[in-house]
């Protein structure tokens, strides 16, 4: 993982300094821009790894950043947030961010959730193909194609929607998938299930209106239902 390039978009200095002394000392390579308005643009222009993204910033608040990034991108985002409020968590995982981290941290801590959520867009070798449905997923290339359509999933979309297509039919509960997807000890809520699971419904119904291809278990979770025939298939 040494080497891979880390943007880190936070106004405060002292803050940005300290997290990119952690992370090159972690054999990162770190990018910082200090305004929410550069930062898409230094996106395309370096194709970081991930981005740290800090809430309040000059120029762009965090939210507009990532919302422009995910027009573009599916780069993991981590974003850093002081707004401790349940409700701006839940509207940046429904705008693509991957995770969230509330001031004040550790940057111990951001070096370790860095490294999980990069782990989850690394593919196992050999991996196998898995098809359930109208759905193909290449664990190797990272590529979902829904009827044979594209679908672009950010790492944690990947993760997720991989953990459910394993094992079809059978329910999760919110807590397991945040353990399967996170990767590590997590120590958030678990809307963040839900609004991964939202984003998901939402890029599939965009192909797939026929049918609700991830159900809700009321009380307990969610579980990716077989479909044994694809509306509209032959036979």
């Amino acid at each position: 993982m040494a080497g891979r390039n880390v943007l880190i978009v936070e106004d405060e200095s002292k803050i940005a300094e300290l997290l990119r002394d952690y992370l090159i000392a972690a054999g990162f390579v770190v990018t910082i821009v200090g305004r929410g308005d550069l930062a898409a643009g230094e996106v395309r222009k370096t194709s970081p790894a991930l981005v740290l993204l800090d809430i309040m910033l000059p120029g762009m608040d965090g939210m507009d950043v990532c919302r422009e990034i995910r027009r573009f991108s599916t780069v993991p985002i981590i974003m850093l947030t002081a707004r401790v409020e349940e409700i701006d968590r839940v509207i940046g995982l429904e705008l693509g961010a991957d995770d969230y981290v509330c001031k004040p941290f550790s940057p111990r801590e951001i070096v370790a959730r860095v490294k999980a959520v990069l782990r989850r867009t690394q593919p196992e070798p050999g991996e196998p193909k898995l098809e359930v449905g109208p759905i193909l997923m290449d664990c190797d290339t990272r590529e979902v194609t829904l009827r044979g359509i594209p679908v672009s999933l950010t790492p944690s979309e990947f993760a997720l929607l991989k953990a459910l297509m394993e094992r079809p039919n059978r329910v999760f509960t919110r807590g397991e998938l945040l353990n399967l997807v996170q990767g590590y000890n997590f120590d958030g809520y678990e809307r963040t299930i839900d609004s991964h699971i939202k984003n998901l419904r939402k890029k599939m119904a965009e192909n797939f209106a026929d049918q609700e291809l991830i159900s809700t278990v009321h009380g307990v979770g969610y579980k990716l239902a077989v479909v044994d025939r694809v509306p509209g298939g032959d036979g």
